[in-house]
């Protein structure tokens, strides 16, 4: 069941276009990522969805709220994580989760949210005194206080070190686990590989694909290897084995591509036929290539 459904979303500012008919459904119980380069339209989306921006035309409903028309109804469904967020350095944890809780009617126990994010022996921390970690956690439980059942995280691991992203993963897949349907806004490859079910992929204000980051990578592969030695007039017939789809050869210089369990197949094929190769690679389309290949240009471009 889609708890989200935009269509045709439409943003300039000025004379620049920053969404330019941008439609998705998210389904419930997903974690559903939004993906492109800055200055893609990523942020001004979710802003939308959030009710905090609004479009110039196009329709959204989250959770059958309009965020227009219907913001009070829409702040007490939602969580919202922001990609800039700051908090007075003097504030303490608790003192921040419990001025949150005071917005909703139905709060969470912002102590059980102390305890469940790893933040109990920082209940009396003052905001400015907390890692780039820790403040994470922080913004992820401000998110969750109001009990919500769509969370939008934005920008999430944004300047943390290698082992706080991968910590903040975790969370991430513990707040799909406890029902939560989760929006993901990420330039990141891998944490859009990740964590998400399916995703969005934005470029100059559009959508130009939705699918799981499997299926926009495809499976298609690229196997390499060298010609050693053994009888090579086997090769004549390499583009028959099951899953091979192309074959091309270089002097001694071999590159095969394939879907599926191809390279099995034909590195069983060359020891049937006593082919000796060697430096032999697999290469794997990656999200990367499937977004240049999307957008005709390089993700940081």
């Amino acid at each position: 069941m889609a708890v989200i459904e935009v269509t045709d979303l439409r943003k300039k500012y000025g004379d620049l276009t920053v969404l330019d008919g941008v439609s998705f459904s998210v389904e419930e119980g997903e974690v559903f990522g939004i993906l492109g380069p800055n200055g893609a339209g990523k942020t001004t989306t979710v802003e939308c969805m959030e009710g905090l921006r609004r479009a110039d035309s196009g329709s959204i409903r989250v959770l059958g709220h309009d965020p227009v028309k219907d913001m009070s109804g829409l702040r007490e469904v939602i969580g919202v994580q922001l990609q800039q967020t700051q908090l007075p350095e003097n504030l303490k944890v608790w003192e921040a989760l419990d001025l949150y809780a005071s917005f909703y009617a139905a709060p969470r126990d912002w102590r059980e949210l102390l305890a469940e994010w790893g933040l109990a022996d920082k209940r009396d921390a003052r905001f400015g005194k907390l890692s780039g970690g820790q403040r994470q956690r922080l913004f992820i439980a401000l998110a969750l206080v109001g009990n919500p059942r769509v969370a939008f995280l934005d920008e999430l691991t944004t300047g943390l070190d290698p082992q706080a992203r991968r910590t903040t993963w975790e969370l991430v897949k513990r707040i799909r686990a406890s029902g939560v349907t989760v929006v993901l806004v990420s330039h990141y490859m891998d944490e859009v590989e990740e964590l998400c079910d399916r995703v969005a992929v934005i470029s100059q204000g559009r959508v130009v694909a939705v699918d799981t980051p499997s299926g926009l990578v495809g499976g298609k592969q690229r196997m390499r290897f060298t010609l050693m030695g053994g009888d090579h007039t086997a090769l004549a017939d390499l583009d028959g084995v099951p899953g091979v789809t192309g074959v091309s050869r270089n002097g001694d210089a071999m590159v095969v591509t394939g879907w599926g369990d191809f390279a099995a197949a034909v590195t069983a094929y060359l020891a049937r036929h006593h082919v000796v190769v060697g430096e032999l690679r697999i290469d794997r389309r990656t999200l990367e290539d499937a977004f240049t290949a999307l957008t005709g240009r390089s993700f940081d471009s």
